[in-house]
């Protein structure tokens, strides 16, 4: 008869709370965990794994891919799982949820556009000023529309934007 240590036990009953949520969690080797929710036509997926240290490394997969995290147990998974569903399922109400999706998702391709200009060109520091006089002037804006905007959300505090 296999003995499952408590850590396994207590990983199982986070898997169930995520399937209560109406999650679909596929295991992979057991270290890796990939989870799919699919709310109206949108799909939010996570991957998270064990690490080597026993804590967890978080990521959100889709509807656009951000990295959320280092986590100390899998009961801290569970509650940013919620709280991000939570978010997005709040978010979809907007008229603008699939705009904001695709800026996400230009944004994402600007980081890997310039990820590829710095690494296979040797680029001048005036560009490098220019691109960061642009950038500076983006993040400018989205604090000064955050500034003007309507709260929605108030069970959490936002991570980046005070």
């Amino acid at each position: 008869m296999a003995i499952m240590s408590s850590r396994l036990i207590r990983h199982q009953i986070c898997i169930e709370e995520l399937r209560k949520l109406g999650a679909k969690v596929i295991s992979i080797q057991g270290i890796m965990f990939y989870v799919k929710f699919k709310i109206k036509d949108t799909k939010l997926s996570y991957m998270y794994h064990i690490k080597t240290d026993n804590t967890y490394y978080l990521e959100r997969i889709k509807p656009y891919f951000m990295t959320i995290g280092d986590f100390q147990s899998e009961e801290d998974i569970i509650d940013v799982i919620k709280i991000d569903l939570e978010q997005f399922t709040n978010a979809m109400n907007s008229k603008n949820f699939n705009n904001f999706i695709q800026i996400d998702k230009s944004i994402t391709k600007l980081v890997r556009y310039f990820e590829d200009l710095f690494l296979y060109y040797n680029v001048s520091k005036d560009d490098l000023n220019t691109i960061q006089d642009e950038v500076d002037l983006l993040l400018n804006k989205i604090i000064e529309i955050k500034n003007k905007s309507k709260r929605v959300y108030y069970k959490k505090d936002p991570d980046v934007l005070k």
